[in-house]
């Protein structure tokens, strides 16, 4: 886990969903002095209980700006999470790239970041992929961020004026107990993040789908008690 110290008054655009991922790297980044510019995009998105999650970690880690940028991925449809025709995996965490993939997604959603970025004078960017405790999302990977990075400085008035931007992802090679470990030593309360893709009726996380799995998985690995309400513990 690494993130650089701010310098006198930089600033940090934060791609926040309300997961528990984007909240650590929210977190780390305010530790680290950054100030804190928190994006969240609405993509009519199944698990929509999320944008309340991301108003709640922006508030508590005092972002100077929270947006909510409306992007109805419901028009594109090709995945379980923007399209209600297909039922979200509840059988565990398997082989190959899940229904729950949202087609570029990140891509998109860092693209956004990229300009809000140039726009505000931030030369800094944090999205909490990981690529260990995960569900197997190609744009959650190393290489991906690498290359999006390269593509941001060629595609920029600052990038090619000799200002680059540069991509934080703290979290990419932490397993989910170290990243429950890391949120619980900075003193964030991980209980306001939300991770399921399929809620209840009643508001509680199902207990069944991947990111439930490996939330649970994280903490009970982590040895520190899960927060979260389930309507089955996983």
């Amino acid at each position: 886990m690494n993130f650089p110290k701010a310098p006198e008054g930089g600033a940090l655009v934060a791609l926040v969903s309300g997961g528990l991922d984007s909240l650590v790297v929210a977190g780390l980044a305010r530790a680290a002095g950054w100030r804190l510019f928190a994006l969240t995009i609405d993509y009519n998105q199944r698990h929509r209980v999320e944008l309340q999650a991301a108003a709640r970690v922006a508030a508590a880690l005092g972002a100077e700006r929270h947006v909510v940028l409306p992007l109805d991925l419901t028009q594109f449809g090709g995945s379980a999470l923007t399209d209600a025709a297909i039922d979200v995996p509840k059988e565990g965490v398997g082989e190959g790239i899940p229904i729950t993939y949202v087609p570029a997604r990140n891509t998109i959603f860092l693209s956004l970041c990229l300009g809000w970025a140039e726009a505000v004078g931030a030369r800094d960017i944090g999205i909490g992929v990981n690529a260990l405790d995960y569900s197997g999302y190609p744009d959650c990977r190393a290489e991906f961020i690498s290359a999006f990075e390269a593509m941001a400085n060629l595609a920029t008035k600052a990038g090619v004026e000799g200002d680059p931007f540069n991509v934080h992802t703290p979290l990419v090679h932490m397993s989910k107990a170290d990243i429950v470990r890391a949120g619980t030593a900075l003193g964030i309360d991980l209980g306001m993040s939300w991770s399921c893709y399929d809620p209840t009726a009643d508001g509680r996380h199902c207990g069944r789908c991947d990111s439930c799995r490996l939330r649970h998985k994280g903490f009970e690995e982590a040895g520190i008690a899960d927060p979260t309400i389930y309507a089955v513990t996983p």
